[in-house]
């Protein structure tokens, strides 16, 4: 294949991607493990942005008849010949994504997806002159063709029977079963919900399913990816050859996203291994059943690409966006997005089945769609903010969505909040934060420090636009409770330390004591160093007195 230099930025074709010389990150593993955990009807259900479109484009190259072998010359799955030599190119193989399907009503949906199997339809021309089929059999073929020109509103039986006749005439064509790949299953289901039509749309794909993956006897077998599970009552009725491997499933664990291992190496190989730590940090955070730390493909890519971490994760409709799900409860979950915010860990179920949007009520079912979709990761037992990418996404939607209340108050007096404590107005500093005491945030009990620190992350928000904001750090002999470093060397750089029952004074001698400033001070032979000055920040709480007290010290 030759020497691979390139970064497929936005290419989900597997055939361009190792045709043009693209770094590949080899998933072709997932073809072995769908021999091992053989299901008639599998269902990938993972997070948006993970390469479910990429490995199903690879799984069709891998298996169609005609495919070139030199494609997966290298990968690991040549090394099992015996496989190779009985399943690479010797199926026929329908492929459909049903990602783009949006319709603003049921009509204008279905035909978007008769459009896409009249389509892929075409591939098969060869259907037209073959001597094994009869004239019939031609005619249905034709059928499917002339959808493109308008005659879908004929009947929708033609739609519902599509993939199953389809199937049938390429497997009586190369006498050789039929594979159907069908990706992105599930988003008609959500532009359904979106727009009020769903009840029809699980009428149509219910039936579609139901004719092409459960009486089909031309179908091998067939593979489905989306990030949701639809319960299996409403929309997998009765398919008893079915098989769910979801996110919180231990099989294919590695095949969906970058593991550990697969960004060191993609790093190392652009020379840029020193950069792992704050990779992990931008894109790291999502966890798989058996405990596998997995990366978004697309951010770390784009990173690479652009040379510089920041936030890729761009909100293409509703269900990337986190409001959508934030709004359906935003007094529960007040709370919880002010912790989960600050770095903390929350308790509770998820079910990926009842991850659909209008369902959407308690904080159980919120969680389960947010994590099906990416939005928080789930590790025993607990969800949260994955990494530093979507904490930014979170930090936007706090600026700006007033109906979040306090989140939104305090997030918006968090520029003023900097502004005091850089010019050492601890007078204003204390305003502040009695002010979120008196807003009626319902988290202060302030029993510990915890609940202080979430609050206090809220009214320095606005200090990510310049620093890099750290919470819990190891900085000299211990650990200090927020490191602000400057995005510029020039710039004043704030160690900050909280206690409750204690003045600010004892903070900021805590500080001293050890050493956090040594963090920003650099060795002497160091290029870049910190050359702004270096303030220690003291902020206490009196539980008795239910007051606050501030302290600004440069040390």
């Amino acid at each position: 294949m030759g020497e691979q230099t390139k970064l497929p930025v936005g290419i989900d074709d597997f055939e361009k991607i190792r045709r043009n010389g693209f770094y590949y990150v080899d998933k072709t593993k997932l073809i072995e493990q769908l021999f091992i955990n053989w299901g008639e009807v599998n269902l990938f259900t993972r997070p948006r942005r993970f390469g479910k479109t990429l490995n199903m484009s690879m799984l069709k190259c891998f298996f169609e008849i005609g495919t070139d072998p030199a494609l997966f010359d290298g990968l690991a799955i040549s090394s099992n010949e015996q496989l190779c030599k009985e399943y690479m190119g010797k199926y026929p193989v329908i492929f459909i994504s049903l990602k783009n399907v949006e319709g603003l009503d049921y009509e204008a949906a279905k035909y978007q997806m008769i459009e896409l199997i009249a389509k892929e339809a075409e591939r098969f021309e060869f259907l037209e002159d073959s001597f094994h089929l009869t004239n019939s059999e031609k005619d249905k073929y034709t059928s499917m063709i002339t959808l493109l020109e308008g005659t879908y509103q004929m009947s929708d039986e033609l739609l519902l029977s599509s993939l199953q006749t389809l199937s049938e005439l390429l497997y009586k064509h190369y006498g050789k079963k039929t594979i159907i790949l069908i990706d992105e299953y599930d988003v008609p289901l959500d532009k359904a919900f979106q727009h009020g039509y769903y009840q029809e749309m699980v009428t149509l794909i219910r039936a579609m399913f139901g004719k092409a993956l459960k009486t089909n006897n031309a179908l091998k077998f067939a593979v489905l990816t989306g990030c949701l599970r639809v319960s299996k009552e409403s929309i997998f009725t009765g398919l008893n050859n079915f098989k769910i491997l979801s996110i919180t499933d231990t099989r294919f664990d590695e095949q969906f996203g970058f593991t550990d291992k697969e960004v060191k190496e993609l790093l190392a190989y652009y020379h840029v291994e020193n950069r792992f730590d704050e990779t992990k940090e931008w894109y790291d955070g999502y966890h798989t059943a058996s405990g596998e730390r997995l990366y978004n493909p697309r951010s770390v890519v784009c990173a690479l690409t652009d040379n510089q971490l920041s936030n890729y994760w761009v909100s293409s409709g509703k269900y990337d966006s986190i409001f959508t799900y934030i709004s359906h409860n935003v007094d529960e979950i007040q709370n919880d997005l002010t912790l989960m915010f600050a770095g903390e860990k929350i308790p509770t179920g998820i079910q990926e089945y009842a991850a659909t949007a209008p369902e959407l009520k308690t904080k159980e079912e919120i969680y389960s769609a947010m994590v099906v979709y990416g939005l928080l990761t789930y590790d025993n037992g607990k969800v949260f903010i994955p990494n530093k990418e979507l904490l930014g996404s979170y930090a936007a939607m706090m600026k700006k969505e007033q109906s979040l209340g306090y989140i939104y108050r305090l997030a918006n007096i968090s520029t003023q909040m900097l502004q005091a404590t850089l010019a050492k107005d601890t007078e204003t500093m204390t305003k502040i934060i009695q002010y979120a005491h008196n807003t009626e945030v319902p988290i202060l009990s302030y029993n510990n420090e915890t609940e202080l620190s979430a609050i206090v992350n809220l009214v320095y928000l606005s200090a990510r636009d310049q620093y890099r904001v750290e919470r819990e750090e190891k900085a000299g002999k211990g650990f200090v409770d927020f490191i602000f470093y400057p995005v510029r060397y020039d710039q004043d750089c704030i160690i900050l330390e909280l206690k409750v029952d204690h003045s600010p004074e004892d903070a900021i001698a805590q500080i001293k004591e050890k050493d956090y400033a040594l963090r920003f001070r650099g060795k002497t032979a160091e290029k870049n160093k910190y050359t702004g000055r270096i303030l220690a920040v003291g902020i206490s709480y009196n539980k008795e007195t239910k007051e606050h007290d501030c302290k600004v010290e440069e040390i």
